[in-house]
């Protein structure tokens, strides 16, 4: 990637504070990363560095106060509606049924609501929904709330989609498992994502480049080029390459305690 135009997005020195009980806290202190077309891109750092902010920046849900984001290219001030984004929860509208969340960005959008069932409809197997189109969010289990909240954030039809520690709050086989199906569907549709972890193995398992954040105010500490070969299986962390990458990360992350305490 020689050029800024190989790059589906560029993150060029963003700044952002707020201001707490009269007390100016700085959130992110020059932040640069990229992501090319069709690439995953993952972001782990200490908890509270600031990678939630930075995601509702990109997707114009906040404003930084210096710096910009690039889109193919072209800085964008207004960002709201060009990315999909996906915040830690789920988010699913308890008196919808599954089927009626999924299709919320093309009805809020004002979109043909048909096309859209019928699209949504057809990709529920994919999504492991297939037979719940009808049910409601109560009815389903952390994993398959977090599938459907990740189908309408496909839905959407924005080739870049931010994810927000999707799979956080599962426990480890669930993970796991849906670890494997994100790459699944990726590889099919091969959006640009960027991803947020604190998961070390998962960041590595999933990614073709990491970003590693600072404590908060954040900066970039280190950049790491996933080099494993796709596709991936679960076996792929059980080897050398694997277990160098890991040890690299936690180095950084583990450098950045000390110094920062």
């Amino acid at each position: 990637m020689s050029t800024a135009a190989a790059y589906k997005v560029e993150i060029r020195d963003v700044h952002k504070a707020y201001r707490v009980n009269g007390q100016v806290v700085k959130a992110l202190a020059g932040v640069s990363l990229h992501a090319a077309a069709g690439s995953f891109v993952t972001i782990i750092g200490p908890s509270g560095c600031g990678k939630s902010t930075l995601f509702s920046i990109v997707c114009g849900l906040q404003q930084c106060e210096r710096g910009e984001i690039r889109i193919d290219g072209v800085s964008v001030a207004q960002r709201a509606g060009m990315v999909g984004y996906m915040p830690q929860r789920d988010l699913l509208i308890p008196w919808r049924r599954v089927l009626d969340n999924v299709i919320l960005g093309p009805e809020v959008h004002g979109e043909d609501v048909a096309a859209a069932r019928r699209e949504a409809r057809e990709l529920l197997p994919l999504f492991g929904l297939q037979g719940f189109a009808d049910s409601y969010p109560a009815a389903l289990s952390g994993g398959m709330r977090q599938r459907a909240a990740l189908l309408r954030t496909f839905l959407c039809r924005k080739d870049v989609m931010l994810l927000d520690e999707p799979f956080g709050a599962l426990d480890a086989i669930t993970r796991n498992l849906l670890q494997e199906w994100l790459l699944q569907v990726w590889q099919r549709f091969r959006y640009t994502i960027l991803f947020i972890t604190h998961d070390v193995e998962e960041a590595i398992f999933l990614s073709d480049y990491v970003y590693v954040l600072t404590a908060r105010p954040a900066q970039v500490r280190t950049e790491l080029a996933v080099s494993l070969p796709r596709p991936r299986k679960r076996e792929i962390t059980l080897t050398p390459e694997f277990a160098s990458l890991k040890q690299r990360l936690l180095n950084a992350l583990t450098q950045g305690r000390s110094s920062e305490q």
